[in-house]
């Protein structure tokens, strides 16, 4: 049962320096979009995508849910490795969640990595099946 003092909201304009200290020690994996600038412009261009749990002004954890008004896209699901098993990724996933069937979405996809055991069990725990049918192809522009 997730502590009733976490509060589940969406990141604040000048959050991503926090934001980027807190998947430093809770996600895996990094990406040419983790910088100032990119989380920055994430927040800038979808003030609902970046959700967050924060605990007595601490960021505990996070989920990116975004919708491009034809897919329902999740990101970077972490919780900080003291606070899991506590029901946070269960009440990001549902925040994000709600934010997708509120404006008409109808299925989550989500990006998780190959060598992350510990993240695949989650998010079948949350209901989330692999589909080997698709790779992801990528191309930096940077």
């Amino acid at each position: 049962m997730i502590d009733v003092r976490i509060q589940i909201r969406t990141a604040a304009a000048g959050e991503a320096e926090t934001i980027l200290a807190f998947w430093k020690e809770a996600a895996e994996g990094t990406s040419i979009t983790d910088d100032v600038d990119g989380v920055g412009r994430l927040i800038a261009r979808d003030p609902e995508a970046l959700i967050v749990a924060e605990l007595d002004g601490q960021v505990v954890g996070s989920v990116i849910a975004g919708y491009d008004g034809w897919r329902c896209s999740l990101y970077r699901l972490a919780v900080l490795p003291s606070f899991r098993r506590q029901g946070i990724s269960t009440a990001l996933l549902e925040a994000a969640e709600k934010r997708f069937l509120a404006v008409g979405g109808r299925r989550g996809d989500a990006m998780v990595l190959e060598a992350n055991e510990g993240a695949q069990h989650a998010w079948g725990a949350a209901g989330y099946h692999r589909e080997d049918h698709w790779r992801r192809w990528v191309k930096p522009f940077a």
